[in-house]
């Protein structure tokens, strides 16, 4: 759970920085979010403790914010009859996370685009997952165009 959360968190960074494209407010969130997850934690009935590995988090945002435009570059090659500023705020910072785990950590591709879609189905839910569809195929074709 911990690498999930992970990503959620680098998600919600990520929008945050393409939406006002600024990164101002990515220390408040930073210091907001370890208080939110406690929150959860305590009104938790189960054992299990929610947690998420800082580290990790910092990474990927940074990771992407630092490649932006080549990941942005080979996601556009990879789109058919679509541009990259049409993808919801969410999708497009899924996929660029997708993209930044597959090339740039070298994370095995099947476990990542099995990541990307379960964050797509729980944060971009539409009745028919048409959302998740797309961003499968269009993290299945990112892959194979790369040779990964």
């Amino acid at each position: 759970m911990s690498r999930n959360l992970s990503r959620i968190k680098a998600l919600f960074e990520l929008y945050q920085y393409d939406l006002l494209k600024s990164d101002d407010n990515i220390q408040y969130f930073d210091q907001e979010f370890p208080k939110l997850l406690e929150e959860v934690n305590e009104e938790n009935d189960s054992k299990y403790e929610f947690s998420y590995d800082e580290k990790f988090s910092k990474e990927l945002y940074q990771g992407v914010i630092d490649n932006l435009s080549d990941i942005d570059r080979t996601i556009a090659i990879s789109l058919t009859d679509y541009t990259l500023d049409r993808l919801g705020y969410i999708d497009r910072n899924l996929i660029r996370i997708g993209v930044y785990e597959i090339v740039y950590l070298h994370e095995p591709k099947n476990i990542i685009i099995n990541e990307i879609i379960n964050l797509s189905k729980e944060y971009t839910q539409t009745e028919s997952f048409l959302s998740s569809r797309f961003n499968n195929r269009l993290l299945d074709n990112i892959c194979k165009r790369l040779g990964v």
